[in-house]
């Protein structure tokens, strides 16, 4: 990966004080990181921090800013590339099937969906992004899973074990888990590998 590295400064005018509190307000369009001559601003890394720390029911303080700031980075960097590879294939997602990983999102996070959906109007971020967001990594599972999935398997003894150690799962539950594990391996993969082949510019 060609990496021309520079310090990231960016000013975010964020406050002392809790993401609930107030709302805020950058509008600075730089450009902050370049993917492929994929544009990464300022404003799109302020937007991601902002719904991550929303929908991760953090505040956002001095202290924070600076790991919620890479790890939007490194996120909107990710998603670039992911984006890039889906537009290699036909992967589309169906509004009932947005829907149900939705409800699924919801049951995983701390807040529901009214709450989420009060706290980026206040925050000035449009809920599109967050659907986006949300149906750029379904439509990649589903790329990982239909490239790899005819490759996973399972055995008794990995099963067996899954269950000792969680008695409350059923053998199908524990066998999902299982494959799961090995799809996100081979999306680990993918990911380093277009990541070591990509040029990312820091501005």
């Amino acid at each position: 990966m060609l990496y021309i590295f520079k310090l990231i400064f960016l000013t975010f005018l964020l406050q002392c004080q809790p993401l609930y509190s107030f709302a805020l307000s950058v509008n600075d369009h730089r450009i902050a990181v370049l993917v492929n001559d994929q544009l990464i601003t300022s404003y799109d890394i302020v937007q991601r921090m902002k719904m991550n720390a929303i929908i991760s029911g953090i505040d956002v303080t001095v202290q924070n800013n600076n790991q919620l700031t890479n790890s939007a980075i490194e996120e909107l960097i990710r998603e670039k590339l992911k984006y890039e590879k889906l537009n290699e294939y036909d992967i589309s997602v169906s509004n009932d099937e947005y829907l149900m990983h939705e409800s699924i999102f919801y049951k995983n996070v701390p807040l529901n969906k009214k709450q989420v959906m009060e706290l980026f109007e206040i925050n000035k971020i449009n809920y599109n992004e967050f659907r986006n967001y949300l149906i750029y990594e379904i439509s990649w599972q589903k790329l990982v899973s239909g490239k790899y999935y005819r490759l996973t398997s399972t055995s008794e003894i990995e099963i067996e074990e899954l269950i000792s150690k969680n008695p409350g799962i059923t053998r199908e539950s524990a066998q999902d888990i299982i494959i799961q594990k090995q799809l996100d391996l081979k999306s680990s993969k993918m990911i380093r590998d277009m990541l070591n082949e990509a040029t990312i510019e820091y501005k």
